[in-house]
């Protein structure tokens, strides 16, 4: 699917983000490795939403929709041994399951999307795995899919285990969903740096929001998870996206207008710094209650970024700094080569296809800005990434010819109505099969 994606200097009106991505992954997850039955209101329609959602059925959990979201009968800490599972191109979805897997005799991963998925490493979540008594084996380098995990009782012990942090915090995260269930104390140590410490948080959120007990170090490097421990089933809702509203936010700084997104919250999301970010570059925003509002348009200035810090947020935050006077450099950024694509090298070879002049260095992106705009009039390939996407889609609105993005289907991700409410605040924008 392509999109093409007219000039468009004016975006006006109000319009609800999708909701948490992450918090429904992480509320669905929860609700299933709970005895019992639980509600997930509002949860994400997105794919790796659906791919959680598919490989917890498998595993034996009952979901059904009902008037708001989902119910969920939880298989507890028995799921169904000898599946295979594919999540789909969802990496926090397969390394979260991954940890659970050790609580069966045997799960087998795999993915249909060897071209991204089935690229990104895992070797540090298996031998932290191993060192709870699982055995692991990968077909590929780097603990890369197909991944067969062989757990369950007899095998699975306590004790202290450690995990690298330098690749992705998804890795100490999956090991914090299965601690509780290992029937044994527990102690997490973090090695190395540690990435996204804000997703991190939200984990720990939703953990003792489920009955879950953990003592962690300020600095998130130690977790305490002590035995006897059981998930209690619950109502669980789900606050908006601010990765999706983000890059809302992010399109209505580069145009004139009135823009209100409402449901969002200040929660564990670090990507909420996105508002602050936007604001230091020069964009009137405002934030009251829960709603986030851009009035008119001012002059943009680059800034410098830990993205760190709002990680789904930084490609978004880009594309504003494209438009913005000056340099923008977004730095301790490393972990996004290991995502959907490479968001640093990839994404500044797309940028640079619209004319967008920027640098990388092995933890930074650097943006240059030309608030004049661009001139479009060429097809630029999405990289397949979800984030690439809309980032593109942000600097179309600011080119003086329409800009044609391939393989957009991507989009839906993690933000499937992108394009729609777009279009409900001005943006004319033409979907077409390739």
């Amino acid at each position: 699917m392509r999109a093409t994606v007219h000039p468009c200097p004016r975006l006006e009106g109000r319009v609800e983000p999708p909701s948490s991505k992450n918090y429904t992954s992480r509320f669905l997850l929860v609700s299933a490795l709970a005895e019992g039955v639980s509600r997930v209101l509002r949860p994400a329609t997105s794919d790796d939403a659906e791919a959680m959602i598919r490989c917890l059925r498998q595993w034996g959990a009952g979901i059904r929709e009902v008037e708001g979201g989902l119910e969920i009968r939880g298989f507890g800490r028995s799921p169904r041994s000898g599946q295979t599972l594919d999540p789909g191109n969802a990496g926090a979805v397969v390394r979260f399951l991954m940890g659970v897997a050790a609580t069966a005799r045997e799960t087998r991963f795999t993915t249909s999307h060897l071209d991204s998925l089935g690229k990104r490493p895992h070797a540090d979540l298996l031998r932290a795995l191993e060192q709870l008594g699982c055995i692991t084996e990968s077909e590929g380098e780097e603990g890369r899919l197909p991944i067969v995990i062989r757990g369950g009782e007899g095998r699975l012990r306590g004790g202290r285990v450690e995990v690298s942090g330098e690749v992705s915090s998804q890795y100490l995260s999956a090991l914090l969903f299965l601690a509780p269930l290992i029937g044994e104390d527990v102690e997490i140590v973090v090695t190395g740096d540690l990435k996204s410490k804000p997703a991190v948080r939200t984990t720990l959120e939703v953990l003792r929001g489920a009955g879950v007990e953990i003592a962690s170090t300020d600095d998130l490097m130690s977790h305490r998870v002590a035995g006897g421990q059981s998930y209690r089933a619950g109502e669980f809702t789900v606050n908006g996206d601010w990765p999706g509203a983000s890059a809302l936010l992010a399109a209505a700084a580069v145009t004139e207008g009135s823009v209100e997104i409402p449901q969002l919250h200040r929660d564990q999301q670090g990507e909420q710094r996105a508002f602050d970010v936007l604001r230091s570059m020069g964009a009137q925003v405002t934030w009251e209650a829960t709603t986030v509002k851009k009035s008119g348009i001012s002059a943009l200035r680059g800034v410098e970024f830990d993205g760190d810090q709002a990680t789904d947020a930084v490609l978004a935050l880009a594309a504003t700094a494209a438009l913005a006077e000056g340099t923008t450099r977004f730095f301790n950024v490393e972990n996004l080569r290991h995502k959907e694509c490479d968001r640093i090298s990839d994404f500044l070879a797309a940028l640079r296809e619209v004319g967008v002049q920027g640098e990388e260095r092995r933890d930074e992106l650097i943006i240059h800005g030309h608030p004049e705009g661009y001139q479009g009039g060429v097809n630029v390939w999405g990289r397949g990434d979800h984030r690439v996407i809309m980032a593109l889609s942000i600097i179309a609105l600011r080119c003086r010819e329409p800009l044609t993005i391939t393989g957009v289907e991507h989009v839906a991700k993690s933000y499937p109505a992108f394009f729609d409410d777009l279009r409900g605040l001005g943006a004319r924008i033409d979907e077409n099969p390739e």
